[in-house]
């Protein structure tokens, strides 16, 4: 391959980051000029311009003065990757935006997927919308049905859609009304607007219509969501547009002002900017939502180009660490994407590289939480920064590497102190690790006759602690590279781990060691290596359109014509670039799926070509397959494949960047300086190095420290540094000493071991999803896995959902007690029963028992449990309104040997998911195929759980993991104590608190403090009986309850385990509504009932008042098929916040299915989901409102509504008044309006409409006469009914600022397929 050409002109490669800008430039004659700068400064107006200019001054050797545009008549190119889009979001300082949406949906975007983010946040603290304002459009489009028909449809227009849907225009767009809305809107100061028109991706012209009109009126940003995200779901398209209308004027703004540093507006010159799929875009079509991974993407293709090598195809781990988190990282040859992924609370609909950002840079805080290392997720920012920087910041990861002689600061720039002329100050950080370390000891001292085992009187050294800090970092950030690598089938240790960003090279040793990867790289440029990745990266456009096709070879000849279409399209923009043909090449995506999944993935079919029988753009099918295969572990032969997208990617290949060589240098290294850096067994003679002063021909044995300009590597003890011919760092990564684990308590073990635990359950969780064909395993992540002690005592749960959280620990002891020696090798358990442990029958929980050489009992135990859509019953969906007994409910399994000396136990399995057809008025299993196929998924998942624990027990010795293992509970134990000792001290030692369920029972409880020993007793003494309904509750679902809400009493997180509820007696009358008996109905017990238990234990502990106590259970099917949801309501106010509008709250978290994929996949109409106006306690803070959810059903079906506070009402808090209670109303098609009931069912026919009226949360403390808190009555039940009053207000109120006053502490927001599957977990 013939060498690049030296360039013509200046070429420019820019990252401007936060922090620092970072400038790469080649000059004429291929002479390479590197540059970092801040990117805010008094001195000049711009940092990207304030690096050209330096380095064409000193380049052209003529004075370039600050105050004069530049000549930009020798300059070639400007690429530019920018923070100024991901900023503007985080900081919420864009463009006021209004939002026009389908009348009925105005708060669509603020229900969004009705999940809160966080679970355990009473709060629900969520980021602010985009949008100011919202004008509601008069338009409707549905998709057409086959055998579905509603009043009047028959006169409706027909229009085909892009995707191939037939759709009916229900109601025209009037274009008349909305001008008076939009002139409002210009009138009120708005110039910016986002549309979101419900199936626009399919048919856009009514969007387009809007933005006509928009425009012609006089607004500077229409964006569409048709426009920015031509993809099916509502929620993520629309805000994916109002991210666009937001961001892109900034954007506008700052590209002008950008040309307006040069004397001809850079007219001539080529700039291209990063969007965030990692392809480079004209300045001109650089818009907001393509920018918010403009500078990561551009790091992932610097070292993709860098340092994967496609002669051995080594898959490559990117590892960028900066000052706030860490950005993790991918590449095995091709670039891999996410198509909707979160930044700052905001979905965004549209192709990202899938970079993984966790919480652990070197700003990261640490803390010593009740006997536990805990590094971030809380930063110090750059103000106060770090306690080294010399403001009285707090102590961080940076301080941990100065202290450890990592970092040398006399090779620091002198910016730190009040002036910013002062260097690093390692002083106050060995200050500061001083008095955490006396704070250690003195924690170990008192807790030496406690939970935790005294280990030693004298406090740990200072830089016992530092280096405890690193390694439990190290630990965090193992846990997304794993996630990323292990759970998707890869082996992390086959991986090369590339480091770059500022922090990144003193940890990457011990992060490869730790995943056993034999080498790290560095590159010579690690320290701004997305400027590189810029100057490499080629140019992309993009074509894609929806698509409702089965892939066959029926339908073979339409996608081949529209992949045409897309390619041509593509083609014209680039040559339109100035590419010519052969620098264009063109890859077509499909976005495939199995008929009845929701799993879509993006297909290449790269290594599948074409043939006879196939797609002539390639084999799609054989990629798809071998995709799924490799994602999920099977194939679904025979089922039906969808194709929902056709995606064509298109890439301008631009000249290559020739790496500047590295000769040898014919001596030995230079020693800088030899410093005293400290490693696992104290200080170490450390040599210095200065990178400039290596040749390739060096060898650096570790302990090393090699600086650059821009970065410190450390190389290891045990590890050994190479310098490549190109001036590259390759780290050969040795084993390091050998550790002994002994079985007494290390607190800095204790923290990692806290991690590996949380790391295999985990991992079990992605062997279950990747394994399960069920929708509800495999997409609503509606399941747990667990590991157990030998007692059957929770080590660690993930996901956490709430309702699992205590009872599956029940399930696992029941078993010990009931087998005990019955239980050998190769045997797996199943059981559902509630007095088992079970919650209702459809969680089914499946048991395999852990054995280790020479030892006779199981050593640990692991569990799945997944909630599977049918077990049998009365009613599809196994959750039946009107049960009275338990068989009627479902199959039933109390210790059903699932496996047998490694046996699938299917015939026994099958006969008895079948058995409860027998029961009268009942079905067997109405799915047994996926039955069986999840059970199977299963027990996967539980032996790769095994394989976990036995590696682990491997490494460290059993002894010492079964020690960790109680050390990891009695920390929880701790935490919990520490808590329960705040809550006697401010309440007093006793608590007390009813409330009832809407048929009267009461749930009665009396909590007894014990202050000195951080105890209680939790007294459910009083409460109602048994009820002949299905509201009863078995025992595990109280524990469950009680755990979430104490995990939410401590308000940080801590390992979730049996720990926490050592402190704690739980007395339950026998035989009442919270332990009936072994036969009672308990499926309203898991989702209402529960509800009502956390109202009680709250209202004792006076925390906050009720949120809506219900999850709102819809159901509605026929022979074709069921669909089931839960719908959100109101959550109670507190003492310093609003309650949230419109969320799930407390034991339920889930998400409810997208407007559109409703309509498209069921037979109903959703006519309206908006927030229910005034059903929020009104109070000095006012409870959240609950929602209003219409569904016009299409076909004749079967209504279940299974719900709670109908009758009763969320109490409000400290002289706040109540929520309003709901409501079910079935429209009849003749006009009558009928009440369902809180529990009902009943027969629908096309035109009825349910609207559901969700509850309302409490509000805290008294209202104010006068203020918007003053007391309203709730609305009136004879008018929930009625139609909307247009004087309704369009928008949610905000949240009250928090009285204290403080700045918010600096809390890192994660992102990234790894953070979005823990999230969807978390989200049933």
């Amino acid at each position: 391959m013939a060498a690049p050409l030296a360039p013509s002109g200046f070429q420019f490669a820019i990252d401007r980051g936060g922090t620092f800008t970072d400038v790469f430039a080649r000059c004429p004659g291929g002479r390479v000029r590197v540059l970092k700068l801040l990117s805010e400064d008094p001195a000049y107006r711009d940092a990207p311009t304030e690096g050209i200019r330096r380095i064409l001054q000193e380049e052209l050797g003529v004075p370039l003065p600050r105050d004069q545009p530049l000549d930009g008549s020798q300059i070639q190119w400007i690429r530019m990757g920018t923070t100024v889009a991901t900023n503007a979001l985080l900081q919420r300082r864009g463009e006021r935006t209004a939002l026009a949406v389908t009348r009925g949906f105005r708060h669509l975007l603020h229900i969004g997927t009705q999940a809160r983010p966080h679970l355990f946040d009473l709060e629900v603290a969520m980021p602010d919308m985009l949008y100011e304002e919202v004008i509601e459009v008069d338009e409707r489009i549905v998709p057409e049905q086959p055998d579905c028909h509603l009043p009047g449809s028959d006169s409706w227009p027909r229009v085909q859609g892009c995707s191939g849907v037939t759709l009916l225009v229900q109601k025209p767009l009037d274009l008349e009304r909305l001008r008076g809305d939009l002139e409002g809107l210009l009138n009120r100061g708005f110039r910016s607007l986002a549309v979101l028109l419900l199936h626009s991706y399919a048919w856009p012209e009514h969007e387009e219509q809007v933005a006509a009109l928009a425009l012609d009126l006089g607004f500077s940003q229409v964006s569409l969501s048709s426009g920015v995200a031509r993809m099916a779901r509502a929620v993520p398209r629309g805000l994916t547009a109002c991210v666009d209308a937001y961001l892109s004027p900034g954007v506008r703004s700052y590209l002008h002002s950008f040309c307006q540093g040069f004397r001809d507006g850079l007219q001539g010159v080529r700039v291209l900017f990063m969007r965030s799929d990692g392809g480079l875009t004209p300045m001109a079509r650089f818009r907001g939502s393509q920018a918010i991974l403009s500078g990561p993407a551009a790091g992932v293709v610097g070292y993709a180009r860098t340092t994967f090598d496609p002669r051995d195809g080594t898959p490559v781990i990117g590892f960028d660490m900066g000052g706030t988190s860490t950005d993790v990282s991918r590449f095995a040859g091709a670039l891999e994407h996410v198509f909707e992924a979160s930044t700052a609370g905001v979905s965004i609909q549209a192709p990202q590289l899938d970079i993984n950002t966790v919480a652990a840079g070197g700003g990261s805080r640490l803390f010593f939480r009740s006997g536990l290392y805990v590094v971030g997720p809380e930063s110090a920012g750059a103000h106060p920064g770090p306690a080294c920087y010399r403001k009285g910041g707090p102590l961080t990861v940076t301080d941990a590497n100065l202290v450890l002689g990592r970092l040398l600061p006399e090779y620091f720039p002198r910016i730190f102190g009040p002036g910013e002329d002062q260097p690093l100050c390692r002083d106050s950080a060995v200050a500061a690790f001083r008095h955490l370390a006396a704070t250690i000891g003195d924690f170990r001292s008192a807790t030496g006759d406690s939970a935790v085992p005294d280990v030693s009187p004298e406090p740990p050294s200072v830089e016992e602690v530092a280096l405890g800090f690193i390694r439990v970092a190290n630990e965090a950030m193992c846990r997304p590279i794993r996630a990323l690598t292990q759970a998707r089938g890869h082996d992390a240790s086959r991986h090369i781990l590339a480091c770059f960003g500022g922090a990144g090279g003193q940890h990457a040793c011990a992060i490869a060691r730790t995943l056993r990867m034999a080498r790290v790289c560095v590159h010579r440029h690690s320290g701004l290596l997305s400027a590189l990745g810029l100057a490499l990266a080629d140019v992309v456009h993009e074509e894609q359109e929806p698509c409702a096709l089965p892939y066959g070879p029926g339908a073979f000849p339409r996608l081949e014509q529209r992949l045409r279409e897309l390619e041509r399209r593509c083609r014209d923009a680039l040559r339109g670039q100035g590419f010519a043909d052969e620098q264009i090449v063109t890859e077509p995506f499909l976005h495939m799926r199995y008929d009845g999944t929701d799993g879509a993935l993006m297909v290449s079919a790269r290594g599948h070509p074409a043939r006879p029988d196939t797609c002539q753009a390639g084999d799609f099918l054989g990629a798809f397959t071998e995709r799924y295969r490799q994602e999920f572990g099977f194939a679904l032969p025979g089922r039906a494949v969808l194709v929902d997208d056709l995606r064509v990617r298109g890439t301008g290949s631009t000249e290559p960047v020739a790496p500047e060589p590295l000769g040898p240098r014919g001596d030995a290294p230079r020693v800088e300086t030899v410093t005293q850096c400290y490693f696992e067994g104290g200080y170490q003679d450390t040599p210095v190095y200065l990178l400039e002063d290596l040749g390739s021909d060096h060898v650096l044995p570790g302990p090393a420290i090699i600086i650059d300009t821009n970065s410190t590597i450390v190389v290891e003890p045990g590890c050994v540094a190479t310098m490549t011919p190109l001036g590259d760092i390759n780290i050969a990564v040795g084993e390091g000493p050998a550790q002994t684990l002994g079985t007494e308590l290390d607190p800095v073990q204790l923290s990692i071991f806290s991690h590996r635990f949380m790391s295999i359950a985990e991992q079990m969780g992605r062997t279950l999803q990747r394994t399960a064909i069920s929708t509800n395993i495999k997409e609503r992540l509606d399941f747990s896995c667990a590991l157990f002690g030998p007692d059957g005592g929770l080590v660690s749960n993930a996901p956490h959902i709430p309702v699992h959280l205590g009872a599956m620990q029940e399930a696992v002891q029941f078993q010990i007690r009931e087998l005990g020696p019955e239980l050998r090798e190769g045997d797996v358990i199943l059981s559902n029963h509630p007095r088992a442990g079970g919650s209702h029958l459809p969680d089914l929980t499946v048991i395999t028992p852990v054995f280790w050489p020479g030892q006779p009992r199981p050593v640990f135990f692991v569990a799945s449990r997944g909630h599977h859509a049918d077990v049998g019953g009365s009613t599809p969906g196994s959750m039946p309104p009107h049960s009275q007994s338990l068989r009627q409910e479902g199959a039933v399994f109390v210790s059903f040997k699932l496996v047998t000396k490694g046996q699938f136990q299917e015939q026994a399995v099958t006969e008895a998911l079948l058995a409860p057809g027998a029961v009268p008025g009942c079905s067997g299993t109405r799915n047994l195929r996926d039955n069986l196929a999840d059970l199977r998924a299963q027990v996967a998942a539980n032996q790769k759980g095994i394989g976990l624990v036995r590696e682990l027990i491997g490494h460290c010795g059993l002894e010492a993991v079964q020690a960790y293992m109680g050390y990891v509970q009695d920390n929880a134990e701790v935490a919990v104590r520490d808590t329960l000792r705040a809550v006697a001290a401010r309440w007093g030692s006793l608590l007390q608190a009813e409330d009832s369920m809407d048929d009267g029972t009461p749930i009665r409880l009396r909590v007894e403090l014990d202050p000195k020993e951080g105890s209680a007793v939790f007294d459910f003494g009083g409460t109602g009986p048994e009820v002949l309904g299905n509201c009863n509750a078995p025992r595990a679902i109280t524990l469950s309850a009680l755990i979430y809400c104490l995990r939410c009493l401590v308000g940080h997180d801590i390992p979730l385990n049996q720990g926490c509820l050592a402190p704690v007696q739980v007395l339950i009358p026998p035989g009442s509504i919270l332990d009936p008996s072994p036969e009672a109905a308990v499926v309203g017990g898991n989702v209402l009932t529960s509800q009502r238990l956390v109202d009680v234990v709250l209202r004792a502990f006076g925390v906050c008042a009720a949120s809506q106590g219900c999850m709102n259970n819809v159901t509605f099917g026929s022979d074709r098929g069921g669909y089931y949801e839960t719908v959100a309501g109101g959550a109670g106010a507190g003492p310093h916040w609003e309650g949230r509008s419109g969320v799930h709250t407390h034991m339920t978290n889930t998400r409810i299915t997208d407007p559109e994929i409703l309509e498209l996949r069921y037979p109903v109409v959703l006519r309206r989901f908006e927030l229910r106006a005034g059903s929020g306690g009104a109070g000095q803070c006012r409870g959240g409102d609950g929602v209003i959810r219409e569904l016009q059903f299409r076909r004749g079906a079967e209504l279940a509504v299974l719900s709670e506070r109908r009758a009763t009402r969320p109490y409000g808090m400290a002289g706040g008044l109540p929520g309003a209670p709901g409501l079910n109303l079935l429209l009849r098609r003749d006009g009558r309006v009928i009440n369902v009931g809180g529990k009902g069912q009943v027969s629908v026919e096309p035109g009825d409409i349910f609207r559901l009226l969700t509850p309302g949360g409490g509000g805290f403390g008294p209202p104010e006469e006068g203020s918007g808190g003053a007391p309203r009555d709730p609305p009136d039940p004879q008018d929930l009914w009625a139609p909307r009053s247009p004087q309704e207000p369009q928008n949610p109120p905000k949240k009250p600022q928090n009285p204290g006053g403080a700045p918010a502490p600096q809390t890192f927001l994660e992102r990234g397929s790894v953070f979005e599957f823990r999230r969807a977990q978390e989200g049933v």
